[in-house]
């Protein structure tokens, strides 16, 4: 059975604790009162993590059965509407009276909803008139953004990632989805390969990432075109903001300690 490296951290600051990982290559974080699991790529990674957080917490590194882990976030995950959206962790017993359904199955990848970062992607992407457009999903973990586009009329959207796990878990849910049509996923990763060109692009990074990749991020949206940046910190706004300065805000809101940008690129 394939694990995922973990460790269980002792914190009441889950906020803070997010922010000092950002270096180690987390790929989800989990609330289990009074710890929070933070799940890595590799064994490597959580155990430079380890070693960097064991002098301020206390600190267990694990390994997560996948199938375990599924089974535990399908028992306690409940649908979540975000505007015209409701996302559903299986296939609902009866369609929405209203509105658009996509489900999304748990797993490591991050996006079934339930994170505030994928939830301010997702108010951001109904601003926008997508009809007709091409969308870049950066950091596509289960393929939400990228479900969620086709689903509100974008001609096409591709999701990539640098993590093939995650690639298999959008084309999972990518399935479970029929009527998001065009959309396509592709283990590609940010800092090495040249990025496909779009008319919308959502990344749902870190703060860290976003300011070390805005150029290459800028570079892959066409003149006029729109991108959806999240997973940033309440105190990295301003920092984030400012690796973006070339392209004026149209959006932006805070949730949980979390901020989300749409900016138009010039």
């Amino acid at each position: 059975m394939k694990t995922y490296p973990a460790l269980d951290v002792r914190t009441d600051a889950p906020e803070i604790l997010a922010a000092l990982v950002d270096d180690f290559s987390p790929v989800a974080l989990e609330s289990r009162d009074p710890t929070t699991r933070v799940f890595f790529a590799t064994v490597v990674d959580r155990d430079a993590a380890h070693r960097a957080l064991t002098a301020r917490f206390d600190v267990v590194a694990v390994d997560v059965p996948d199938e375990d882990w599924a089974r535990r976030s399908q028992e306690n995950l409940q649908p979540v509407t975000v505007g015209a959206l409701t996302i559903h962790p299986r296939a609902p017993a009866s369609p929405l009276a209203s509105g658009v359904a996509m489900v999304i199955q748990p797993s490591m990848g991050f996006g079934t909803g339930h994170h505030a970062t994928t939830r301010l992607c997702l108010a951001a992407l109904q601003t926008i008139e997508l009809g007709g457009c091409e969308m870049l999903d950066v950091g596509t973990g289960s393929g939400v953004l990228a479900i969620a586009a086709a689903r509100l009329g974008a001609a096409r959207a591709v999701g990539i990632d640098c993590d093939a796990d995650a690639i298999q878990s959008a084309h999972e849910n990518l399935a479970l989805n029929a009527d998001a049509r065009n959309v396509s996923f592709a283990v590609i990763d940010l800092a090495a390969a040249r990025l496909p060109a779009s008319d919308v692009l959502t990344a749902n990074l870190t703060g860290a990432l976003l300011i070390r990749s805005a150029a290459r991020l800028l570079g892959a949206v066409r003149s006029g075109g729109t991108l959806i940046l999240s997973g940033v910190l309440a105190e990295e706004r301003n920092d984030v903001a400012g690796a973006f300065s070339t392209s004026p805000i149209l959006w932006e809101r805070e949730e949980d300690g979390w901020v989300g940008f749409a900016v138009k690129k010039s």
